[in-house]
C-alpha cells in the first residue's frame, strides 16, 4: 500500500541524574564531593534511505521515544550517553511540526538526517556544586526532560518528468508501455489513486524516472478529488507533461482539457508553470482523435507531441524528447517548500496566570528548572528558590498581587508563597 501522509509522536531521552556521593576511603578522612553528571539523553533522528518508497510503515507505528541517558555514578563517574533513535523515511520526505506547520525539514538526499528531538542534557552531580564556600554540597540536579512534540511526514515523490492529465486520459498505459511500472489500468475514472514510478530507457540506454500523477480534475487546487494529495507529487518533477485524451471520449473538450489542468496548476504553484513542458495528445489510435489534435496546436500556438499509448505510435519519439528537456533543465531538485530557516526568538522564562485562586507559572525554563530540582534535599531547594529570585519571579507575582500563604503552582508541584 502506498502512503504519503503520516502523523507520529516523537520523544527525545531524559537525561540522567546526577547522584550525591563523597569519597569514603581508608586515611582520607574529608575526602570531598564525588557524585558523577548524568549522561544525555538520546534523540531522535529521521534518516533519508533510498531504498523506502512509501510511509507504510508509520501507519502501524506511531511513537517513537529514544533511550534516557544513565544516571550518574561516585568516584566522579558520569552515566553513558543514550544511543540515538535512528528512523529510516524515503528520500524526498518533508518533516513538518505538527502544531505549527513549520517545516522542520526537507530530506532529499540518501543518508540526509534530521533531528526531531533532542535528548535532554544530563543532571549535574554534587561533585559540580563544590566551591570554596560550600568545599561539601549535597544536593545534585535530575536529568533534564527530552523534547517530545507531533510531527507529520509528507512524502513527495524524486521524479525527472511527470504525467499530468485528466482521469482515463491513458497516463497509466503510456507509463506501462515505456517502463517496468505495471499500474491498475481500467476503463473508467480514477483507476490511478496513488502515483506510480517507473524508470524509462531511451534509444541510447539512457535512463530518467517518469511518476503518472493520479488524475486532476477542475478546483483540484481546491483539494477537490483528492486534489492536495496529487499535486504535492507534482511539485519535485523537473519536467511536466500534460496528457491529454484528444479523441475526447469522455465528453470533453481537448483544449478546454489543457486549459483546465495549466490553471489548476498556477493556482497551485506558479513556479511549476516555469518548468519545461510537452503537450501530448494521446488516442491516436482513433480517428476522431487526429482532427482533434490539429486543432490543439493551432488554439494554443505550441507544438503539440501525438502518441498512442495503446499501439506504441510516437511514443519512442516523445521519450527521446523528454529526455533531450531533462537534459537541458536545471539538475537541482525543486523543492517546493519555503526554505528551512530557523528564527531566533526570544524565550520568556514565565508566565503567569491566576486560576481559581492559585497562581499557574508556565514556560519551558521555569518547568524545567522544577523538573531538575531534586526537592528532597534542603540544599536542592534552596538553590531553587535562588534561582527563582534571579528569575523575578518573586517580584512578578508580587505584581500580581500575591500575599503571604497564597498557592502557586508549577507543573505537578504546589508551593505555599512566604516572603
Amino acid at each position: 500500500m502506498f502512503v504519503d501522509q503520516a502523523r507520529i509522536f516523537v520523544k527525545g531521552g531524559d537525561g540522567g541524574n546526577g547522584i550525591v556521593a563523597f569519597r569514603r576511603e581508608k586515611y582520607v578522612p574529608m575526602g570531598g564531593p564525588s557524585g558523577g553528571d548524568g549522561g544525555r539523553g538520546a534523540n531522535v533522528i529521521l534518516v533519508a534511505d533510498e531504498g523506502l518508497k512509501t510511509l507504510m510503515d508509520f501507519k502501524y507505528r506511531r511513537h517513537f521515544k529514544a533511550d534516557r541517558g544513565a544516571h550518574g555514578q561516585g568516584k566522579n563517574m558520569h552515566g553513558a550517553w543514550g544511543r540515538d533513535l535512528r528512523v529510516k523515511v524515503p528520500v524526498g520526505t518533508v518533516i513538518k511540526d505538527d502544531e505549527s506547520g513549520e517545516v522542520l525539514a526537507d530530506l532529499l538526499v540518501h543518508g540526509q538526517e534530521a533531528v526531531v528531538a533532542r535528548g535532554g542534557r544530563g543532571g549535574r552531580g554534587n561533585a559540580r556544586f563544590s566551591s570554596a564556600i560550600n568545599k561539601a554540597p549535597s544536593f545534585s540536579e535530575n536529568g533534564e526532560p527530552g523534547e517530545e512534540k507531533w510531527i507529520r511526514l509528507e512524502l513527495k515523490l524524486l521524479a525527472d518528468a511527470g504525467l499530468v492529465g485528466f482521469p482515463n486520459a491513458g497516463k497509466s498505459t503510456l507509463i506501462s508501455r515505456v517502463s517496468a511500472a505495471r499500474p491498475k489500468i481500467a476503463d473508467y475514472p480514477f483507476t490511478t489513486l496513488v502515483p506510480n514510478l517507473g524508470v524509462v530507457m531511451t534509444r541510447e540506454r539512457d535512463t530518467f524516472v517518469l511518476a503518472d500523477i493520479p488524475g486532476l480534475i477542475e478546483g483540484a487546487h481546491q483539494g477537490l478529488g483528492l486534489g492536495h494529495e496529487f499535486l504535492r507529487h507534482i511539485e519535485r518533477t523537473r519536467v511536466i507533461l500534460f496528457i491529454l485524451d484528444a479523441a475526447q471520449t469522455e465528453g470533453r473538450d481537448v483544449v478546454e482539457d489543457y486549459r483546465i489542468l495549466y490553471r489548476e496548476l498556477e493556482l497551485h504553484n506558479p513556479d511549476l508553470l516555469k518548468r519545461p513542458q510537452l503537450i501530448v495528445a494521446n488516442k491516436m489510435d482513433i480517428p476522431a482523435a487526429r482532427d482533434n489534435a490539429r486543432r490543439l496546436e493551432s488554439e494554443l500556438g505550441k507544438t503539440v507531441y501525438c502518441i498512442s499509448a495503446v499501439t506504441g505510435q510516437g511514443v519512442e519519439e516523445l521519450m527521446e524528447k523528454t529526455y533531450a528537456l531533462l537534459q537541458a533543465a536545471p539538475q537541482d531538485i525543486p523543492r517546493g517548500e519555503e526554505p528551512v530557516v530557523r528564527r531566533f526568538e526570544e524565550e520568556l522564562p514565565f508566565q503567569i496566570d491566576k486560576v481559581e485562586g492559585v497562581f499557574e507559572v508556565s514556560g519551558p525554563r521555569i518547568e524545567k528548572l522544577v523538573v531538575m530540582t531534586n526537592f528532597n534535599s534542603d540544599e536542592g531547594l534552596q538553590r531553587f528558590q535562588r534561582t527563582v529570585i534571579k528569575m523575578g519571579l518573586e517580584e512578578a507575582l508580587k505584581e500580581q498581587g500575591i500575599k503571604e500563604g497564597d498557592s502557586v503552582r508549577i507543573k505537578d508541584f504546589e508551593f505555599e508563597f512566604t516572603e
